[in-house]
């Protein structure tokens, strides 16, 4: 079901799509492929709104820096000087993170209105990003589908094509609080993430060195444990890339009661405790598990490609999964 939700200063009109299944309602905007809301119930059957969000669209123009909720690309993470190489040719990006490319770029896949196509219990947004767009290379056509499956999980799966060689790294970003938004800080959720290494980084966050050891670090959450604060860093997922979404991570809210549970094709998930939001949101109001390849993984041969030529699908897939105990 759809519905008109606002329309931008130019007078494109902006749409809702409400999915609802197995007690889970979950609403996506066509502005930026936006996750504005998912409510799930506690353990006592009492239902919120889990993920942080604006009430209108002039919320989410006026303050874009958190991406909230956003399908970001082409290139979600950092790309280090906003410029990389293929094949012998330099490309220089878009800088929108001091000398750092930064999810796409100034106006990247999260500023952009899809076009949105009713699919069996969900909707498909698709674009044409067009050669340079940001500095990018290659004409990308590239659609995310956004789903409730029978137990109400929340599946997108991303797909693209292009015409020239180019790098591709599509990500959702969405703010967790399964205590209900607006209550409180979430560096008392309960983690688990099945990775055994994470990629240090240097202080503009790009990757510095190689990926390093958690154990006897505070990266260390291979057992379950609280979250508290102070991360924005890729976690090298122990399974690597997969052909089919395998769970990675788990995250408890124990005074709800509510579980959301991550499953992914990806390499990688970049933590992000949202230490530096701002009003109308405080600091570690939400918790961001962005699934993706690593940052700056065009600057780094060693780490896995993000390349994709023409001929090629670029596939990713993500399970949203949730219960309570």
């Amino acid at each position: 079901m759809s519905e008109v939700f606002g329309r931008l200063d130019d007078g494109t009109t902006v749409h809702r799509w409400t999915l609802e299944r197995a007690g889970v309602r979950v609403r996506v905007l066509t502005y930026g492929g936006i996750v504005q809301s998912v409510e799930v119930p506690d353990r006592a059957g009492r239902t919120a709104q889990v993920v942080l969000g604006f009430p209108g669209l002039e919320g989410y123009v006026a303050h874009p820096e958190p991406f909230l909720g956003a399908l970001v690309g082409r290139y979600a993470n950092r790309i280090g000087g906003a410029r990389f190489a293929l094949d012998g040719r330099a490309y220089p990006l878009t800088a929108n993170d001091g000398p750092n490319s930064l999810h796409g770029g100034a106006n990247g896949f999260d500023k952009r209105v899809w076009e949105a196509t009713e699919v069996a219990h969900g909707v498909r947004l698709a674009r044409v990003s067009p050669d340079g767009e940001e500095g990018f290379p290659g004409r990308l056509d590239v659609s995310a589908t956004y789903t409730l499956d029978a137990s109400g999980a929340l599946r997108i799966a991303y797909e693209a094509v292009t015409d020239a060689p180019t790098v591709v790294n599509l990500t959702n970003h969405t703010y967790w609080n399964l205590g209900g938004a607006g209550s409180g800080p979430t560096g008392g959720h309960e983690l688990r993430l099945a990775a055994a290494r994470y990629t240090p980084v240097d202080d503009r966050l790009i990757p510095a060195g190689e990926p390093a050891e958690v154990a006897g670090t505070r990266f260390d959450f291979r057992r379950t444990r609280a979250l508290g604060a102070g991360y924005d860093h890729n976690f090298v997922l122990d399974k690597g890339v997969t052909a089919a979404p395998e769970e990675v991570a788990e995250l408890h809210d124990p005074v709800s009661g509510r579980v959301l549970t991550v499953a992914t094709t990806e390499p990688g998930v970049q933590l992000y405790t949202a230490d530096h939001l701002t009003a109308p949101f405080t600091p570690n109001a939400g918790t961001a598990l962005e699934t993706q390849h690593f940052p700056d993984s065009p600057n780094r041969p060693d780490f896995p490609p993000t390349r994709l030529n023409p001929g090629e699908v670029y596939r990713s897939e993500t399970v949203y999964g949730f219960s309570v105990r």
